[in-house]
């Protein structure tokens, strides 16, 4: 479902990544780790069509990312690291907006925001401005915004920011539930315990290039670790990291 290959991003000089090449299947729930400078938020800009690669290629479900691009996110929904939002809107009218791009008709759209309001316990927030909401409900309208359209590629960049375990837990649980329901998910995050809990598979990235990948068992069996706390710090103590 989502296919890299060969891909490197520059900044100047600089290789953020680097020959990056990674397949995702179809209702895999893959988790990029990397310490931060790594590439993971590079590689995940490239991917979603905010920066163009300078050699390689992307496809989304079978559409290339440059020669399809609308194509390609169209069935794709995306959560940044740091969120962007209209803060004049309501939670309700953020809502609206983001499924009208989509194309998605009122009465879908109107039930998937319903369902999705209640799983992320936004109800009480519906016709809140944007402005006044905490960053974690902020965090949570954003995932609910991503998902309206039924997306069948989930990317979405630290899922956990400012969510409190009870919340934290709802996402997971539906980053899970998609995922069983055929739904491609690719989140990156700095949390090795949520990796650990939810991917099918997991790659770990350092200077722009795969430097690990498998399953968690394949994992622990080629470093001969049992945590992934153990295999992470392996692979990284005493390296310097840069920014992300």
């Amino acid at each position: 479902m989502i296919n890299i290959q060969d891909l490197t991003v520059l900044y100047g000089e600089y290789v953020a990544v680097d020959g990056l090449n990674l397949n995702v299947q179809e209702g895999e729930l893959f988790a990029f780790l990397g310490p931060n400078g790594a590439g993971k938020t590079t590689a995940i800009k490239a991917l979603t069509g905010l920066l163009g690669p300078d050699r390689g290629s992307i496809s989304v479900g079978g559409y290339d990312m440059e020669a399809e691009p609308i194509k390609a996110k169209s069935i794709m929904g995306y959560v940044p690291d740091v969120a962007v939002f209209y803060d004049k809107l309501t939670s309700i009218e953020f809502m609206r907006f983001i499924g009208d791009l989509y194309g998605v008709d009122r009465p879908r759209l109107h039930d998937n925001t319903m369902e999705l309001f209640q799983k992320f316990d936004l109800n009480s927030f519906a016709h809140s401005p944007i402005e006044e909401l905490s960053h974690g409900t902020c965090q949570r309208l954003a995932i609910a915004a991503a998902l309206v359209h039924e997306p069948k590629v989930f990317v979405i960049d630290e899922p956990m920011v400012g969510l409190d375990p009870l919340h934290a837990k709802a996402v997971k649980k539906e980053l899970r539930a998609r995922s069983d329901d055929g739904v491609t998910v690719l989140m990156s995050t700095h949390l090795l315990n949520v990796a650990e809990e939810l991917a099918d598979r997991i790659g770990i990235i350092d200077q722009g290039k795969l430097v690990a990948l498998g399953t968690l068992n394949e994992l622990r069996e080629g470093e001969n670790c049992a945590a992934l706390e153990e295999i992470f710090l392996r692979l990284f103590e005493g390296k310097d990291s840069g920014t992300s």
